[in-house]
């Protein structure tokens, strides 16, 4: 079997995800989506403290680029510019390439009973409620679940309205969303706008049924695209995949020689390589990773490949967090050497940096002069003046002489 030194893997994930590819010089269209339809996917997640975290896996990889141009590839639909990406749950709630829509029916089957159990409880309490939403929006196009609910003419419960309350049509709508009969046509304010998948999604995309298994398949090899080398564990987590599914598709991709079994040194699971995977030469460059990043989601993956023990602290009490809220890992020269707490505040127009940490033996002067840039250019690219370092951290007082 052949075996890779980790240094080896770790060059060939970066260039899985693109970044060991130069920058645009002015980002486009054409930019944006090759970098989705290479990591296959942009999560989404309502936490807004510095940046939307689908808009930024795009800035980490091609630079400062125009935000309402990936909102247009998302949720408009013109004949000169039709839409690219298109909401679904892959790995979380995410923006994948339109076409791969179809790839994930199997899972809108799962779904048409509940995606949770309390889903199924509402719809069995609110036995027409699904219906009445459907013939509300395809009569009056997207719709928030608010406004569906005011089209209905429905009152909270215990003001003397209907049995159902907001809370059950908003249910309704994430139910018909993932069992594929509603999309989203667009977002305002972040809210979903849901629409008839028919009217969101090109009939040849819309209308095309694929057989589980093949669907999976594909799935893994789009995975193992994305990762460069990855494990089991890997592939599965990428657009969370049963264990049965995952062993199926990785024996059979082994089999088509899409996928070579490999070891990594210092890895301590059996390893996939992807037949059309590089290994770069080299690493070089910087980029701010947000919290939901391809390179960084799995965590994991992301402690195996990097020595990088990364947690999200929001949900840690204040006074436990070791890092801060919203942390950003810091990628320099195809390493992770420092992870800083971020927060837009758009009021004052500062991108302000409440704590930065250096990792262990990595030169704290090198890695803040090139923080500092980056730092600088995420704000430029956020549209604030300036760049506010705070004190916590080992690496705050260099970076704010080099912000200075």
């Amino acid at each position: 079997m052949r075996e890779l030194s980790a240094d080896t893997a770790r060059r060939i994930a970066l260039g899985a995800q693109g970044f060991a590819e130069p920058r645009p010089a002015a980002p486009t269209r054409r930019h944006l989506l090759a970098t989705v339809r290479r990591t296959g996917l942009l999560q989404l997640d309502s936490v807004s403290v510095a940046v939307r975290a689908h808009y930024m896996p795009v800035f980490s990889r091609v630079g400062n680029y125009d935000r309402a141009v990936l909102e247009s590839a998302s949720w408009r639909h013109t004949a000169a510019k039709p839409r690219a990406l298109v909401e679904y749950w892959a790995h979380e709630a995410a923006l994948i390439p339109v076409e791969d829509w179809p790839l994930l029916r199997w899972r809108m089957r799962e779904y048409e009973a509940g995606r949770w159990a309390g889903a199924q409880r509402v719809l069995e309490r609110n036995p027409t409620l699904g219906r009445d939403v459907l013939d509300v929006i395809a009569e009056v196009g997207a719709a928030s679940a608010g406004e569906v609910e005011r089209q209905l003419e429905l009152e909270v419960r215990g003001r003397g309205g209907p049995w159902w309350d907001r809370s059950d049509t908003k249910v309704v709508c994430e139910q018909l969303f993932s069992a594929g009969a509603l999309s989203v046509g667009k977002r305002v304010g972040f809210v979903r706008h849901y629409d008839l998948a028919e009217r969101v999604i090109p009939d040849g995309v819309v209308s095309l049924h694929l057989d589980e298994a093949d669907a999976v398949r594909e799935l893994v090899r789009r995975s193992a695209r994305a990762l460069g080398v990855s494990t089991e564990a890997d592939l599965r987590d990428y657009y969370r995949l049963s264990a049965g599914q995952a062993r199926r598709a990785i024996a059979e991709l082994v089999d088509d020689g899409a996928l070579t079994p490999v070891a990594v040194r210092g890895w301590d699971a059996q390893a996939y390589l992807f037949a059309g995977a590089r290994a770069p030469r080299a690493i070089s460059g910087s980029a701010l990773l947000c919290p939901f990043d391809p390179l960084v989601f799995f965590r994991p993956r992301t402690q195996r490949i990097f020595g990088f023990r990364y947690r999200l602290e929001i949900y840690t009490p204040q006074h436990k967090r070791v890092h801060g809220y919203y942390v950003f890992p810091f990628l320099l020269d195809g390493e992770l050497v420092a992870r800083v707490d971020l927060k837009a505040d758009r009021g004052t127009g500062l991108l302000q940096v409440p704590g930065a940490f250096v990792e262990s033996g990595h030169d704290a002067g090198r890695v803040a002069e090139a923080l500092a840039a980056s730092l600088r250019e995420m704000a430029q690219w956020l549209g604030l003046d300036d760049v506010r370092v705070g004190e916590r951290g080992d690496l705050a007082a260099a970076l704010a002489r080099c912000v200075a």
